[in-house]
């Protein structure tokens, strides 16, 4: 097993049991504790972790954000039902944008079978997955490599995105906040979320139920722009009564809001 896969594995179980052991690791994963030791240090420097007798605490400064390859394995069921009625509302021949998210990675796997896509995307990840997709027209948005999000972010990622207007988009986000809006915790994502929000005849916001009523470190925007929701379950009474509202489509397994 590679470091960084040892480290990621780490990472999940600090994120189910906000706590690990180094000599409990060590016997899990057949290394020595010095080896264990220097993979928390590494998950400290990186912002994951704090370092405790014996082992580490889960960093949960809403600042930092898991890696791609980690948040894929979390929530996975509910991750399936929003890409699954994502894909009911992407018809053959679309064009979409899909960001760099593991919500938006479950949707480009659920929509496949889907003929004459025409798909822009930041992720490296979506890029390969859809690569062998025949017939479908696959567009990088281009720009700076994020280090271990396998996502393409900055000014010239901007720029091209700003460039197309889509049928649909499809944006994630780390928490949607009453006072706040739409959030996110890495602030080089979100002006990025933005302008994919801005580039679509109509914007869907994708999360699963543990982000309502949450903060993060940045501000996309309002939900002014947005024209669906797209979650696993029906939020509470404020959300519902909110979309209704303000015109949003609110679709959840069962909701038949398509």
């Amino acid at each position: 097993m590679l470091a960084i896969e040892r480290r990621n594995l780490i990472l999940e179980k600090l994120q189910d049991n906000k706590k690990v052991v180094v000599s409990e690791l060590s016997k899990l994963y057949h290394v020595s504790e010095e080896t264990i030791r220097r993979d928390l240090e590494k998950l400290e420097q990186e912002g994951y972790a704090t370092k405790s007798y014996g082992g580490a605490v889960l960093n949960e400064n809403v600042g930092f954000d898991m890696p791609l390859t980690v948040r894929s394995r979390k929530n996975v069921i509910a991750k399936q039902k929003i890409a699954e009625i994502a894909a009911g509302i992407i018809h053959d021949g679309d064009h979409i944008m899909l960001d760099a998210s593991s919500t938006d990675l479950f949707i480009a796997k659920a929509i496949k079978n889907k003929q004459r896509l025409t798909v822009v995307t930041n992720s490296i990840e979506i890029i390969l997955e859809l690569s062998e997709v025949p017939g479908w027209t696959i567009i990088s948005t281009g720009g700076t490599l994020k280090e271990g999000y396998l996502a393409l972010i900055g000014p010239e990622a901007e720029k091209s995105a700003n460039a197309y207007y889509a049928d649909k988009a499809f944006v994630s986000c780390k928490a949607l906040n009453r006072d706040h809006g739409i959030m996110d915790s890495l602030q080089q994502f979100t002006s990025l979320k933005k302008v994919t929000i801005e580039s679509a005849a109509k914007s869907y916001l994708v999360l699963d139920n543990t982000k309502f009523d949450k903060t993060a470190f940045s501000r996309i925007d309002t939900l002014e722009r947005i024209y669906g929701v797209i979650t696993d379950q029906k939020p509470d009474d404020y959300w519902v009564e909110y979309f209704e509202r303000e015109g949003i489509r609110l679709c959840y397994p069962e909701s038949g809001g398509r």
